[in-house]
């Protein structure tokens, strides 16, 4: 089968690969049938992920269609449209009863980053009864492509911010994360949400959305960032903050922005270490949240985009067939005509 590698070092190819193949009782074979780059498969890439192994095929945000079960997979059957979790979780040890599955002490971020993913023309996926999510008959397969990633980084992050109705969320950053963000954030009623973007063709597609009640432009100066806040909120700042940029800035930015005793939600990935200046910080008793989505309770998000309360339509900027991901990586990575998210098709014989 066609596949995209990477070497360790920076470069991608496509390949042809073995097919995968069952190795565990729990595993599911998918034949995949829409995804889509990620900022992470950028990461990866440059060698900014540390747990990551190089000739390991790239991706884990995607849909498809179930080829074969395993003995020990439950509630799946071959010809079942499945959304894919970007997690792999058994659901079953200390941290995935918790809703912690991100640290799943079987899984965690595995797929395209440890083991195989899904920028091929067929992903092993295991513990399938866990990372699975059946598409309802009247869910398009691109509807339910980003369920698995930024939808469920969106939707988790805009839970554990928490937001109260009626107040004041800053979300920083308004590409895919931030928009999935800001529409997850929506759902909680909030009196105002405040996008600071420094890409003027996201801030006005956030403001034509109408996610964003407040656009703050991400290159101005951070005192002035600072200064804007503190104008657009009664208390010194926003009520909770959720930063999804993963800037060189953004992450001062997101504690400074924060009015004393606010949530401050960190679901952006960094390529270098950031700095927690408690000095300074000292008496905004600040709770920061932090870490890789929790991508649990999936269900309720598909539930969502089948009642049409999530539609993220409007990422897809461009689309592709696998013969052409190396150019789609090279117009994503550019942001080329705004490119927001780029969809890869099936393989097409040509």
């Amino acid at each position: 089968m066609k596949a995209l590698v990477h070497d360790g070092y920076g470069n991608i190819s496509l390949q042809e690969r073995p097919m995968p193949h069952i190795e565990e009782a729990a595993d599911a074979i998918v034949r995949v049938t829409r995804s889509t780059i990620c900022t992470s498969d950028l990461h990866i890439m440059r060698g900014a992920v540390p747990r990551a192994l190089p000739d390991t095929v790239l991706g884990h945000e995607f849909v498809g269609i179930i080829e074969e079960v395993g003995g020990d997979v439950a509630g799946l059957a071959p010809g079942d449209r499945v959304a894919v979790n970007c997690e792999t979780f058994c659901g079953t040890c200390y941290f995935c009863k918790h809703g912690w599955v991100n640290n799943c002490v079987h899984g965690g971020w595995e797929l395209g980053c440890r083991i195989d993913g899904c920028q091929a023309e067929f992903v092993r996926v295991p513990f399938a009864a866990s990372a699975c999510t059946p598409i309802p008959d009247s869910v398009s397969d691109e509807d339910a492509l980003f369920l698995g990633d930024i939808l469920a980084t969106g939707w988790w992050s805009a839970k554990i911010a928490e937001i109260e109705p009626g107040g004041t969320v800053a979300v920083i950053g308004g590409g895919p994360v931030g928009i999935a963000t800001m529409m997850c954030a929506r759902l909680y009623d909030p009196g105002c949400i405040i996008l600071i973007e420094r890409d003027p063709a996201r801030a006005e597609l956030a403001n034509k959305l109408r996610l964003a009640d407040r656009l703050i432009n991400g290159d101005a100066p951070l005192d002035t960032i600072e200064l804007a806040v503190q104008a657009l909120t009664r208390h010194g700042g926003a009520d909770a903050v959720i930063e999804a940029a993963g800037g060189s800035t953004t992450f001062e930015m997101a504690w400074r922005i924060a009015r004393p005793n606010a949530v401050v939600v960190v679901s952006a990935m960094y390529e270098q270490d950031q700095i927690l200046p408690l000095p300074r910080m000292y008496g905004k008793n600040l709770t920061f949240k932090t870490g890789g989505v929790d991508a649990s309770g999936l269900d309720e998000v598909m539930a969502l985009i089948e009642a049409g309360k999530l539609d993220t339509g409007c990422l897809i900027s461009k689309r592709y067939p696998l013969n052409d991901i190396l150019e789609a990586y090279r117009a994503f990575e550019a942001h080329e005509d705004d490119c927001l998210k780029a969809v890869i098709t099936p393989w097409e014989d040509r």
